[in-house]
């Protein structure tokens, strides 16, 4: 590694503009093994053209969008909006994370990957629902210019390493978000879609996971604070998007991401493979985070398990109803 501390678990010493110096080839390393194992993939391949028609405006043979030319499900085309909005602000994305990790060298050289990257899903995303009638086109495109009218500001722009440890969680949320979404929707074509984005978002998981696990060894202290303080506050970047609060209930309920998918398949995973409550030498600041890090998981367990009682409940209300 090119630069190293002098006291491993100490915060001293530490700036943005080192960090960046020390994992720089880390960030190579993690590129060229990227590049190895990612697949090119065609957008327009995943899209069902053949089920497309005009809408109505420039085209006399224009045909209204009705909610019954939808093959998708009622919680399919919720998940899908959000994921979509989400996506959309990718701009917004590239810009914060330029102007954290740089344009230039290896950090450059991902930077503008990741993002080329992720424009894929974007544009197979609205392409599908488009072409497959799934939802309200005039709505979805009115959901756009607003989301993307605010912009997207994460609540960790002021640090490289609150920045690391979000998106090594956040690409993995959305993995799994894309994935339930394909699993519930009732089209296998959508399922299909979705279930390639969540191979990128993986790969992009990985990528800075391992980033992540790099910096605790450099600067453990800093970089536990800065996991302590992401898992607690953890937010998706679409909560500012219209409607989300009860979109995100409704996702909720119907188990696409939920407080028992956060806590089991997002937040243990990338805590296990790290071994991050198990790291031992921390200094005071860092053993304090560790400490809390432990506290709110068993916490958020603890809440999560209350969750699936309430949702097991309801599902048993619901089957008593449709057997009556």
């Amino acid at each position: 590694m090119t630069l190293t501390s002098p006291h491993l678990g100490s915060s001293t010493g530490w700036t943005d503009a080192r960090l960046l110096y020390a994992l720089e080839e880390v960030v190579e390393k993690e590129l060229n093994r990227h590049l190895k194992v990612t697949k090119d993939w065609m957008p327009h391949e995943y899209v069902p053209w053949s089920d497309a028609r005009n809408f109505p405006g420039f085209f006399e043979d224009g045909e209204a969008w009705d909610p019954a030319q939808s093959k998708v499900t009622e919680i399919g085309k919720i998940a899908l909006v959000v994921n979509l909005l989400t996506e959309d602000n990718l701009p917004s994305y590239h810009h914060e994370i330029a102007s954290l990790f740089g344009r230039d060298g290896a950090w450059g050289t991902w930077v503008h990957r990741w993002t080329a990257e992720e424009g894929r899903h974007g544009i197979v995303m609205r392409d599908y629902l488009l072409a497959s009638r799934a939802v309200d086109p005039d709505k979805l495109e009115q959901f756009r210019m607003a989301h993307m009218s605010e912009g997207f500001e994460s609540d960790n722009r002021h640090s490289m390493l609150h920045s690391v440890a979000y998106v090594a969680f956040q690409e993995l949320a959305t993995r799994i978000s894309h994935r339930n979404t394909g699993h519930q929707s009732g089209d296998p074509v959508c399922d299909r879609m979705l279930s390639r984005i969540a191979t990128d978002e993986n790969l992009h998981m990985v990528f800075y996971r391992n980033l992540l696990g790099a910096a605790f060894e450099i600067a453990p202290d800093l970089t536990m604070q800065a996991v302590r303080d992401v898992v607690v506050n953890f937010r998706m970047p679409g909560h500012g998007m219209p409607g989300f609060e009860r979109a995100a209930a409704q996702m909720a309920i119907g188990e696409i991401y939920n407080m028992r998918i956060h806590h089991d398949d997002v937040l243990q995973p990338v805590l296990r493979f790290l071994k991050v409550l198990q790291i031992e030498g921390l200094g005071p600041e860092g053993l304090q985070a560790q400490e809390e890090l432990g506290l709110y998981m068993n916490g958020l367990d603890s809440e999560a398990s209350k969750f699936d009682e309430k949702l097991a409940a309801r599902k048993a209300r619901m089957a008593a109803r449709a057997a009556g």
